[in-house]
């Protein structure tokens, strides 16, 4: 370590300040998942690591030959059983939050060409009444806006 960074033998307490702190703060790689799917996201993984810990278990006993082999084999397969569900929940949540609150709207180019086609059509409608006589007793005539030119 150099004298710079504030951990030397003669560093006092106002020797490190000038250096990088203990923590930073870095940018997160990828958004935060949603609460929802990160609360069955950790109840799938504690239930996959249960199941895995049941199926070690298991092995052991039937290496050994032990009367428990048989009860935990049938545990296991129950736990593989629910541990595909907890899998499934999560995969299946995630699909829910991305249709309910993920869409991000952006028009396709098909899109964008019949909306450009609509704001033409509504200009050549707006400038052909822009001709017509506009009237002299209507609402807007005190303005003056609208009077005959």
């Amino acid at each position: 370590m150099s004298s710079d960074e504030g951990g030397g033998v003669g560093a006092g307490p106002g020797a490190g300040s000038a250096g990088r702190g203990l923590w930073v703060e870095e940018p997160a790689r990828r958004r935060r998942m949603p609460d929802s799917v990160r609360t069955s996201a950790v109840r799938a993984v504690l239930i996959v690591a249960v199941t895995l810990t049941q199926a070690t278990i298991t092995f052991f006993l039937t290496l050994t030959g032990s009367w428990l082999a048989l009860p935990m084999g049938l545990g296991a397969i129950a736990g593989t059983i629910v541990a595909t569900w907890g899998v499934l929940d999560v995969w299946i949540t995630r699909q829910t939050w991305n249709q309910r609150y993920g869409v991000l709207s952006e028009p396709s180019s098909t899109a964008r060409s019949r909306r450009k086609e609509a704001r033409r059509a509504s200009r050549a409608a707006r400038e052909a009444a822009a001709g017509r006589i506009p009237r002299e007793d209507g609402p807007l005539a005190a303005s003056g806006r609208y009077s005959a030119r």
